[in-house]
């Protein structure tokens, strides 16, 4: 059983994991907190870019020679595989540890297994130490490997009574200069964020991150199933690497230097507007690498995404004002009575200056 120690150590290694959360893709954010044998502090590090030491290596070099016969604490169980970096369980082995305790068991299976190559190395292990804690920091990478696609989370701001523009069209500003702030902390954090052409050709959003120092620039992807977008839209600028997702059959023609994927329709009655489809959008993101989505595009690319069941976690800027006709946030998304209803768990309220930010995930029973 973990020791109070090992618990506040836990506490430590979840924290520090956190700080890399959107720099790691295609990898997970992991913490390590190394204690000697008499169970203090001797070195911590985290995993900070993919390519790069993994954080127990960050963690075994910061602690030298007082590693061995120490505990290494971590947030996920240590890989046991070799890619860009070695096997994270042979260096604990290597290196003295006699203990360790993890937070969440690696589900990826190209390197799960950790926990037994170090048992059969004659370690003591223990597993789901705070495993609540380390699995909501790193819940991208994990519903990425689980679901075998990047997570989403759909972002939208809007009145009280759900409008995201009033009736002639205008949006900005609806919601405040604070929540338009958080907005750049979830960028940040995401791997790739996505709008639609309405979006695109109504505001032009640049969608890169700002006031974030040492973001890594997330890939902005529009879905433009016609390629409606023009050369000189914003998101084309060099600021951050863009990926133009169009219809097989769309003429590209002025887009010749940019990085294009052709996707297939999505499914739906002969003849109607066709959207791409959204399943083929979120394996072309993952095959580059993508292991979490910012959806910000519009209603109807956004009832697209629901309608796929491929919205993870919806956060929703309220803002207190009213305007009784324009478009709401969600467009249609195969939802014909109440009983079809998307049903959210709230998990998070907070005030962002005078706006309110919703924190909701789908239901368990609905997730299955």
């Amino acid at each position: 059983m973990a020791t109070t120690t090992e618990t506040d150590a836990m506490r430590r290694a979840v924290a520090l994991s956190a700080r890399a959360v959107g720099a790691t893709a295609p990898n997970p954010v992991v913490g390590c907190v190394i204690l000697d044998a008499a169970g203090r502090p001797a070195g911590e590090g985290w995993h900070r870019r993919a390519g790069g030491p993994h954080a127990e290596i960050h963690a075994l070099d910061a602690a030298g020679a007082a590693a061995r016969g120490g505990t290494a604490v971590v947030t996920l169980e240590p890989c046991n595989h070799t890619g860009r970096t070695g096997p994270c369980a042979q260096a604990l082995v290597a290196a003295g540890i006699s203990r360790v305790v993890y937070a969440v068991a690696d589900p990826s299976p190209a390197a799960s297994g950790g926990a037994a190559t170090l048992r059969a190395a004659g370690v003591d292990v223990e597993g789901g130490l705070l495993a609540a804690e380390a699995e909501a920091v790193n819940t991208a990478w994990l519903t990425s490997v689980r679901r075998g696609r990047p997570y989403v989370l759909w972002k939208y701001a809007a009145t009280l009574d759900g409008r995201i523009a009033a009736a002639d069209g205008s949006s900005r500003w609806i919601t405040s200069e604070e929540s338009r702030a958080d907005v750049h902390r979830l960028r940040a954090q995401a791997d790739a964020v996505v709008v639609g052409s309405g979006t695109l050709l109504a505001d032009d959003p640049h969608l890169a991150v700002r006031g974030t120092d040492g973001a890594v620039q997330p890939l902005r992807v529009v879905v433009d199933t016609r390629a409606r977008i023009r050369p000189t839209a914003r998101v084309l600028d060099g600021a951050a690497p863009t990926l133009v997702a169009v219809a097989k059959d769309a003429d590209t023609a002025h887009l010749d230097s940019q990085d294009l994927v052709r996707l297939p329709y999505a499914p739906g009655p002969a003849g109607g507007p066709r959207g791409l489809d959204v399943t083929a959008l979120l394996a072309e993101l993952h095959a580059r690498g993508i292991r979490s989505v910012l959806l910000e595009g519009g209603p109807t690319l956004a009832g697209a995404f629901v309608a796929a069941g491929a919205v993870d976690t919806v956060v929703g800027y309220l803002a207190p004002a009213l305007l009784g006709s324009g478009p709401g946030a969600l467009g249609p998304a195969g939802i014909s009575t109440l009983a079809q209803a998307l049903r959210l768990d709230v998990t998070d309220v907070a005030r962002l200056g005078p706006d309110l930010r919703i924190t909701a995930v789908p239901t368990a029973a609905q997730e299955k």
